[in-house]
């Protein structure tokens, strides 16, 4: 069984988190084997100008641990006059990990699960005010949903990116809707719920 590793690794830019999912280098190499400078192109295309938020060494550093994962063989391809090319390959086990994949159907976790607790936290230990944290992230938010935007408006008629994008924003204005209500609810508290920590 190989040894169990992390989901992603997630890396801000400009305001923006994005990580390699490791399934998805995996899926990509379902078809054939390939270099890392090659998977990380066809990353670049699919994600349009998100995948600035990639940093260089990203991908390699996501298909060294599924090496030792033993999810991917990998292969020395002698070049004249160039160092030796690495060519990844799935293994039986990852080739299994990718089936289990994309049969699966669950959502990534609730982003609101977290800051929620964060404030309920906050107030019942009276560290901070729910309604200034709420206010920060709301502030946080719409920062993230201009550069977004922006992105999307540039990106060409007919983009796969331009497809990820959208979903982006929507999801940025579904968490603006969803700080309002927080906002609301510890603007005034039900009484017994402490609403007003230290500043």
């Amino acid at each position: 069984m190989p040894e169990a590793v992390a989901a992603s690794e997630r890396e801000p830019s400009r305001g923006i988190q994005l990580g390699v999912v490791q399934e998805v280098l995996l899926a990509l190499l379902a078809k054939e084997g390939s270099h890392g400078y090659q998977l990380r192109a066809r990353l670049q295309l699919a994600l349009g100008p998100l995948a600035e938020a990639l940093k260089e060494g990203q991908v390699y550093v996501t298909l060294n641990r599924l090496e030792r994962a033993g999810l991917v063989d990998v292969k020395r391809v002698g070049q004249a006059d160039r160092p030796d090319r690495k060519v990844y390959a799935l293994t039986p086990a990852g080739r299994d990990r990718v089936a289990e994949w994309l049969a699966d159907t669950s959502w990534p976790k609730p982003a609101p699960a977290e800051f929620h607790l964060k404030l309920v936290a906050a107030a019942a230990a009276g560290l901070g005010d729910p309604a200034r944290i709420v206010d920060a992230q709301r502030h946080a938010v719409l920062a993230e949903l201009a550069v977004v935007q922006r992105a999307a408006l540039a990106e060409p008629a007919e983009s796969p990116a331009g497809l990820l994008l959208e979903g982006v924003v929507l999801r940025l204005q579904a968490d603006l809707q969803w700080l309002e209500a927080c906002a609301r609810f510890w603007a005034a508290p039900p009484k017994g719920i402490s609403g007003r920590g230290k500043p």
